[in-house]
C-alpha cells in the first residue's frame, strides 16, 4: 500500500490520484466516485449521496466519509460553473475512464492485475481484519446480501491468527482459574473437558 501512495504523490496525473484515494478511504464504486457532484455532498453529517438513478440498487446510497476523505475532498480545486468533484478540463464533464493511467500506476508499483474494483476489496479487508462485523463492513458497501459481503472480505493470515488466539487464552484463563482454584482448596486440580 505505501508503495502505490507514494507513487500517487509523485504521478503526474494529480486527479487520478485522487480519484484512488477516495476510492480506497470509502470503498465506493468507481462511478459513484467519477460522477459525484458536489452537491451531494455533506460536509456537516459527513456523507456523500449517491442518487437513487446512478447507484446500482437503484435507492440512495449514503457512503460515509472519514476524516482522510473530508481531508482529501476540502482540498480540491472547485469551480463554480462545474457541478462535479472530477472533470475533465477540456470537456468540463466527469472522466469517462481512468483505465489507462491505473494500469499505467498498478504496473509501476508492481501491483499485477489488480483492478480499481479491487480497491473496494481491499477497503472491506481492511475493515474485517481491523476487527469491524461483516454487518457494518455490509453496510458500508451498500450490500443487500451479506453473502455478497463475504466474497469482498478477506481475512489476513495474522487476522486469524489472532482470532484463534481468542479461544487458545480463553480456554487457557479458564484452566489457569482451575488449577489456582484446586490449589487454593488443596485438592489436585483436574481439567476435564
Amino acid at each position: 500500500m505505501q508503495r502505490l501512495f507514494d507513487e500517487l504523490d509523485t504521478n503526474r496525473n494529480v486527479q487520478v490520484g485522487q480519484v484512488i484515494r477516495l476510492l480506497l478511504y470509502t470503498g465506493a464504486r468507481k462511478r459513484e466516485i467519477l460522477d459525484a457532484r458536489w452537491d451531494e455532498i455533506d460536509f456537516n453529517r459527513r456523507m456523500l449521496t449517491v442518487p437513487a438513478a446512478r447507484s446500482k440498487s437503484k435507492k440512495p446510497r449514503h457512503i460515509p466519509l472519514s476524516d482522510a476523505a473530508i481531508e482529501l475532498l476540502q482540498a480540491l480545486p472547485r469551480q463554480d460553473d462545474i457541478p462535479w468533484v472530477f472533470f475533465n478540463p477540456k470537456t468540463k464533464k466527469p472522466p469517462v475512464s481512468i483505465f489507462y493511467a491505473w494500469d499505467s500506476i498498478r504496473k509501476k508499483v508492481g501491483l499485477g492485475e489488480v483492478r480499481l474494483h479491487d480497491l473496494r476489496h481491499s477497503y472491506a479487508s481492511f475493515l474485517v481484519n481491523a476487527g469491524r462485523s461483516l454487518y457494518e463492513v455490509q453496510k458500508l458497501l451498500g450490500h443487500h446480501d451479506p453473502k455478497v459481503t463475504m466474497r469482498y472480505a478477506h481475512l489476513s493470515p495474522q487476522a486469524m491468527l489472532e482470532a484463534v488466539n481468542v479461544v487458545g487464552n480463553v480456554v487457557a484463563g479458564a484452566r489457569v482459574g482451575r488449577t489456582v482454584a484446586a490449589a487454593s482448596q488443596g485438592q489436585e486440580a483436574v481439567a476435564t473437558m
